[in-house]
């Protein structure tokens, strides 16, 4: 397997973030611990508690799938590096509903029980890309089919994605850089671009938790709501900054 990188990176000293609108997740410090008040889509402690234990859960799970991935060459460096693979995960999930971070745990279950594992399906699927002939001739036979409606309604998804992402580079072009290259015409052996990534994950999601992340797009799109800058926020955020303006200064 190609090497891991991360989708997102940034510095972590301690701090916290001001308030400022609905679609922005807001913390807080109370003897020096960050309590989370508000994600995209929660503000009652109940829910946005239960929302992050729960991803809290999942990163656990896919933390010991990835511990089981086969990287060509040896045991990838970032397979021993928890509190970095810890951040970025939950970033992500945190941007996530409930039903959705549920139905992904699902999927989660569902490869254990089957003998699959969806961090190795995952980065499999990005060397399409990468590593072309060895794909086709060593992985692909081993990878489950997806339908041409389902390629098609991830490929509006994933452009949609590229959009916001390179919307946020310029705007943050210093926490840009520490982010992977933006499209697959710039992958290389050892350099997985945001968009490569972002497709190899896609396909790991069933059928069920997909058609959840794709109504969730179409909802922030129609919101005028960029989830990169919302991942990004939170990522910057578990690493101590009060601000993505202040982590971009950081760089």
């Amino acid at each position: 397997m190609a090497e891991e990188q991360h989708d997102n990176a940034a510095k972590q000293p301690t701090a916290d973030r001001p308030t400022t609108d609905k679609a922005t997740v807001d913390h807080a410090a109370a003897d020096d611990t960050h309590i989370l008040h508000r994600t995209l889509w929660y503000d009652t402690p109940e829910d946005v508690n239960d929302l992050a234990h729960k991803a809290e859960l999942v990163v656990r799970h896919e933390w010991s799938q990835f511990q089981q991935v086969n990287n060509q060459g040896g045991r990838a460096n970032c397979q021993g590096n928890w509190p970095t693979f810890h951040q970025m995960r939950l970033s992500q999930f945190l941007t996530w509903r409930l039903e959705m971070v549920d139905s992904y745990a699902e999927d989660l279950d569902d490869a254990d029980a089957t003998g699959r594992n969806l961090l190795t399906e995952k980065y499999a699927r990005m060397m399409e890309s990468t590593e072309p002939e060895r794909y086709r001739t060593e992985l692909e036979p081993h990878m489950p089919k997806l339908d041409p409606e389902r390629i098609k309604a991830q490929e509006a998804v994933i452009k949609q994605q590229v959009a916001w992402a390179r919307d946020f580079r310029e705007r943050f072009p210093k926490l840009g850089q520490a982010m992977r290259v933006l499209t697959t015409s710039e992958d290389v052996i050892g350099t997985t671009s945001f968009e490569t990534y972002l497709r190899g994950e896609l396909c790991t999601y069933s059928n069920r938790t997909f058609a959840m992340y794709a109504q969730m797009i179409v909802d922030l799109t129609n919101a005028g709501v960029n989830l990169t800058e919302e991942t990004l926020w939170l990522t910057v955020s578990l690493g101590g900054f009060s601000s993505l303006e202040e982590a971009e200064a950081a760089q």
